[in-house]
Protein backbone atom coordinates (compact mmCIF):
# COMPACT_ATOMS: atom_id res chain seq x y z
CA UNK A 1 0.00 0.00 0.00
CA UNK A 2 1.46 3.45 -1.23
CA UNK A 3 0.30 6.07 0.63
CA UNK A 4 0.24 10.35 0.42
CA UNK A 5 -0.46 12.39 3.16
CA UNK A 6 -0.71 16.35 2.34
CA UNK A 7 -1.98 19.24 4.47
CA UNK A 8 -5.16 20.62 2.73
CA UNK A 9 -7.37 23.68 4.32
CA UNK A 10 -5.70 25.05 7.02
CA UNK A 11 -4.68 22.13 9.46
CA UNK A 12 -6.83 18.95 7.85
CA UNK A 13 -4.94 15.72 6.25
CA UNK A 14 -5.45 14.93 2.80
CA UNK A 15 -4.45 11.14 2.78
CA UNK A 16 -4.35 9.21 -0.58
CA UNK A 17 -3.93 5.25 -0.06
CA UNK A 18 -3.01 3.37 -3.57
CA UNK A 19 -3.13 -0.74 -3.87
CA UNK A 20 -0.40 -1.12 -6.85
CA UNK A 21 -1.69 -4.34 -7.35
CA UNK A 22 -4.90 -3.75 -8.36
CA UNK A 23 -3.94 0.23 -9.38
CA UNK A 24 -6.94 1.10 -7.07
CA UNK A 25 -6.51 4.56 -5.30
CA UNK A 26 -8.73 5.93 -2.82
CA UNK A 27 -9.26 9.36 -0.47
CA UNK A 28 -9.58 9.17 2.77
CA UNK A 29 -12.11 11.98 3.47
CA UNK A 30 -12.11 14.70 1.13
CA UNK A 31 -11.36 18.22 2.79
CA UNK A 32 -10.01 20.27 -0.17
CA UNK A 33 -10.45 19.58 -4.10
CA UNK A 34 -7.35 21.08 -5.36
CA UNK A 35 -4.61 19.72 -2.96
CA UNK A 36 -6.21 16.04 -3.91
CA UNK A 37 -6.11 16.84 -7.91
CA UNK A 38 -2.77 17.93 -7.38
CA UNK A 39 -1.66 14.60 -5.34
CA UNK A 40 -3.42 12.71 -7.57
CA UNK A 41 -1.83 14.31 -10.92
CA UNK A 42 1.75 13.92 -9.13
CA UNK A 43 1.49 10.94 -8.63
CA UNK A 44 -0.09 9.95 -11.78
CA UNK A 45 -3.34 8.20 -9.60
CA UNK A 46 -6.84 8.17 -10.73
CA UNK A 47 -9.49 8.31 -8.01
CA UNK A 48 -11.63 5.04 -7.79
CA UNK A 49 -12.44 5.15 -4.11
CA UNK A 50 -13.39 8.05 -1.35
CA UNK A 51 -14.16 6.27 2.30
CA UNK A 52 -15.62 9.27 4.27
CA UNK A 53 -15.59 9.27 8.19
CA UNK A 54 -17.81 11.36 9.57
CA UNK A 55 -20.00 13.78 8.33
CA UNK A 56 -18.45 17.54 8.62
CA UNK A 57 -17.86 20.08 6.36
CA UNK A 58 -14.44 20.00 6.66
CA UNK A 59 -14.31 16.23 6.01
CA UNK A 60 -16.83 16.30 2.36
CA UNK A 61 -16.43 19.37 1.20
CA UNK A 62 -14.77 18.65 -2.07
CA UNK A 63 -17.02 15.02 -2.50
CA UNK A 64 -19.05 16.13 -5.50
CA UNK A 65 -16.55 17.94 -7.30
CA UNK A 66 -14.46 14.57 -6.97
CA UNK A 67 -17.17 12.61 -7.63
CA UNK A 68 -17.70 14.74 -10.85
CA UNK A 69 -13.69 14.87 -11.61
CA UNK A 70 -13.58 11.04 -11.26
CA UNK A 71 -16.91 9.54 -10.98
CA UNK A 72 -15.42 7.72 -7.75
CA UNK A 73 -17.18 5.77 -5.35
CA UNK A 74 -18.14 7.47 -2.46
CA UNK A 75 -18.40 5.50 0.65
CA UNK A 76 -19.17 6.30 4.05
CA UNK A 77 -21.35 5.42 7.26
CA UNK A 78 -24.73 4.54 6.86
CA UNK A 79 -25.46 6.44 10.13
CA UNK A 80 -25.09 9.54 8.24
CA UNK A 81 -26.47 8.48 4.69
CA UNK A 82 -28.61 11.65 5.26
CA UNK A 83 -25.60 13.77 5.98
CA UNK A 84 -23.53 13.08 2.87
CA UNK A 85 -24.07 13.97 0.01
CA UNK A 86 -23.52 12.11 -2.76
CA UNK A 87 -22.91 8.61 -0.35
CA UNK A 88 -22.81 5.60 -2.97
CA UNK A 89 -22.49 3.47 -0.49
CA UNK A 90 -23.17 3.05 2.74
CA UNK A 91 -21.30 0.92 5.40
CA UNK A 92 -22.65 -0.92 8.75
CA UNK A 93 -20.62 -0.55 11.83
CA UNK A 94 -18.39 -3.24 11.51
CA UNK A 95 -18.84 -4.07 7.78
CA UNK A 96 -15.79 -5.49 5.75
CA UNK A 97 -15.42 -3.80 2.16
CA UNK A 98 -13.16 -4.83 -0.12
CA UNK A 99 -10.17 -2.35 -1.79
CA UNK A 100 -8.31 -3.55 -4.90
CA UNK A 101 -6.30 -6.31 -2.61
CA UNK A 102 -6.75 -5.23 0.67
CA UNK A 103 -10.25 -5.70 2.58
CA UNK A 104 -10.94 -2.83 5.34
CA UNK A 105 -13.00 -3.66 8.25
CA UNK A 106 -15.52 0.15 9.05
CA UNK A 107 -14.64 0.21 12.91
CA UNK A 108 -17.70 2.42 14.31
CA UNK A 109 -15.97 4.66 16.96
CA UNK A 110 -19.04 7.38 17.57
CA UNK A 111 -18.40 10.30 19.82
CA UNK A 112 -17.16 12.88 18.28
CA UNK A 113 -20.34 12.53 15.56
CA UNK A 114 -22.62 9.57 16.16
CA UNK A 115 -21.64 7.52 12.93
CA UNK A 116 -18.19 7.96 12.76
CA UNK A 117 -16.45 5.46 11.28
CA UNK A 118 -12.85 4.91 11.77
CA UNK A 119 -11.30 2.45 8.50
CA UNK A 120 -8.48 -0.53 9.53
CA UNK A 121 -6.62 -2.34 6.88
CA UNK A 122 -5.44 -5.41 9.21
CA UNK A 123 -2.89 -7.30 6.14
CA UNK A 124 -1.56 -3.88 6.30
CA UNK A 125 -1.48 -2.73 9.73
CA UNK A 126 -2.79 0.96 8.80
CA UNK A 127 -5.78 2.57 10.98
CA UNK A 128 -7.22 5.55 9.31
CA UNK A 129 -9.16 7.38 12.65
CA UNK A 130 -10.67 10.70 11.08
CA UNK A 131 -11.40 12.48 13.81
CA UNK A 132 -12.22 9.95 16.33
CA UNK A 133 -8.07 9.21 17.50
CA UNK A 134 -5.67 12.36 17.23
CA UNK A 135 -1.64 11.94 17.97
CA UNK A 136 -1.85 12.84 21.54
CA UNK A 137 -5.73 13.79 21.61
CA UNK A 138 -8.85 12.52 20.61
CA UNK A 139 -12.17 14.81 18.76
CA UNK A 140 -14.34 16.44 20.69
CA UNK A 141 -17.66 15.42 21.39
CA UNK A 142 -20.05 16.93 19.45
CA UNK A 143 -22.84 14.60 19.74
CA UNK A 144 -21.73 11.57 21.16
CA UNK A 145 -21.43 11.12 24.90
CA UNK A 146 -18.01 10.25 27.06
CA UNK A 147 -19.00 6.76 27.40
CA UNK A 148 -19.56 6.47 23.52
CA UNK A 149 -16.14 8.21 22.61
CA UNK A 150 -14.42 5.57 25.23
CA UNK A 151 -15.83 2.72 24.07
CA UNK A 152 -14.77 3.90 20.65
CA UNK A 153 -11.28 4.05 21.85
CA UNK A 154 -11.31 1.06 24.05
CA UNK A 155 -11.97 -0.70 20.64
CA UNK A 156 -8.90 1.43 18.99
CA UNK A 157 -6.77 0.85 21.93
CA UNK A 158 -6.85 -3.46 21.60
CA UNK A 159 -5.74 -3.14 18.16
CA UNK A 160 -2.11 -4.42 17.73
CA UNK A 161 0.97 -1.70 19.05
CA UNK A 162 2.37 -2.07 15.59
CA UNK A 163 -0.40 -0.36 13.60
CA UNK A 164 0.27 2.48 12.15
CA UNK A 165 -2.03 5.68 12.98
CA UNK A 166 -3.24 8.31 10.50
CA UNK A 167 -6.24 10.65 11.61
CA UNK A 168 -7.80 14.22 10.11
CA UNK A 169 -5.91 16.91 11.77
CA UNK A 170 -2.54 18.28 12.55
CA UNK A 171 -3.56 19.12 16.14
CA UNK A 172 -0.33 17.53 17.85
CA UNK A 173 1.50 20.18 19.20
CA UNK A 174 -1.34 21.67 20.99
CA UNK A 175 -2.15 18.52 22.34
CA UNK A 176 1.14 18.16 23.21
CA UNK A 177 0.80 20.95 25.79
CA UNK A 178 -2.13 19.83 27.26
CA UNK A 179 -1.10 15.94 27.81
CA UNK A 180 2.26 17.60 29.33
CA UNK A 181 -0.15 19.48 32.14
CA UNK A 182 -1.86 16.02 33.32
CA UNK A 183 0.92 13.57 32.56
CA UNK A 184 4.16 14.80 33.42
CA UNK A 185 5.96 12.21 34.89
CA UNK A 186 5.66 10.44 31.82
CA UNK A 187 9.10 10.22 30.36
CA UNK A 188 8.05 8.71 26.83
CA UNK A 189 5.77 11.92 26.39
CA UNK A 190 8.28 13.93 26.80
CA UNK A 191 10.07 12.36 23.67
CA UNK A 192 7.21 12.62 21.85
CA UNK A 193 6.87 16.17 23.09
CA UNK A 194 10.40 16.66 21.86
CA UNK A 195 10.22 15.50 18.43
CA UNK A 196 6.70 17.29 17.90
CA UNK A 197 7.86 20.32 18.34
CA UNK A 198 11.28 19.71 16.08
CA UNK A 199 8.91 18.56 13.50
CA UNK A 200 7.20 21.64 13.44
CA UNK A 201 9.75 23.67 13.81
CA UNK A 202 10.67 22.57 10.18
CA UNK A 203 7.05 22.67 9.00
CA UNK A 204 6.93 18.98 8.72
CA UNK A 205 3.68 16.55 9.74
CA UNK A 206 3.41 14.84 12.62
CA UNK A 207 1.45 11.71 11.61
CA UNK A 208 1.87 8.97 11.08
CA UNK A 209 2.97 7.11 14.51
CA UNK A 210 2.14 4.15 15.74
CA UNK A 211 -0.78 2.94 18.08
CA UNK A 212 1.96 1.34 20.52
CA UNK A 213 3.16 5.03 20.75
CA UNK A 214 0.52 6.31 21.33
CA UNK A 215 -0.82 4.16 24.30
CA UNK A 216 2.14 5.17 26.18
CA UNK A 217 2.10 9.25 25.72
CA UNK A 218 -1.46 10.37 24.82
CA UNK A 219 -3.79 10.78 27.67
CA UNK A 220 -6.71 10.05 26.06
CA UNK A 221 -5.79 6.34 25.49
CA UNK A 222 -4.41 6.48 29.74
CA UNK A 223 -8.11 6.48 31.44
CA UNK A 224 -6.65 3.50 33.72
CA UNK A 225 -2.97 4.19 34.22
CA UNK A 226 -2.43 4.59 38.41
CA UNK A 227 -0.14 7.92 37.42
CA UNK A 228 -2.04 9.32 35.51
CA UNK A 229 -5.53 8.87 37.83
CA UNK A 230 -3.29 10.16 40.99
CA UNK A 231 -2.59 13.18 39.07
CA UNK A 232 -6.11 13.99 38.59
CA UNK A 233 -6.70 12.93 41.84
CA UNK A 234 -9.24 9.97 40.48
CA UNK A 235 -7.66 7.25 41.49
CA UNK A 236 -10.83 5.60 42.31
CA UNK A 237 -12.88 6.73 39.36
CA UNK A 238 -14.63 4.72 36.99
CA UNK A 239 -13.02 4.82 33.83
CA UNK A 240 -15.64 7.01 32.46
CA UNK A 241 -15.05 9.53 34.95
CA UNK A 242 -11.52 9.96 34.51
CA UNK A 243 -12.26 9.71 30.39
CA UNK A 244 -14.64 12.66 31.14
CA UNK A 245 -12.63 14.66 33.16
CA UNK A 246 -9.34 14.56 30.84
CA UNK A 247 -11.91 15.64 27.61
CA UNK A 248 -12.89 18.49 30.09
CA UNK A 249 -9.89 19.49 30.71
CA UNK A 250 -9.13 19.86 27.13
CA UNK A 251 -11.87 21.39 26.10
CA UNK A 252 -10.90 24.49 28.50
CA UNK A 253 -7.64 24.02 27.52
Amino acid sequence: MLIEQFICREDNFGILIHDEKSGYTAAIDAPEGNAIHDMLKQRNWTLQFIFVTHHHHDHIEALAELKQAYNAVIIGPEAERKKITPLDYALQPDENFCFGTYTLTALSTPGHTLGALSYYFPQANLLFAGDTLFSLGCGRLFEGTPLQMLTSLKKLRQLPDETTLYCGHEYTQTNALFALTIDPQNRKLHQRVEEVFSLRAQNAMTLPTTLGQEKETNPFLRWDASILRKNLAMENATDEEVFAEIRKRKDHF
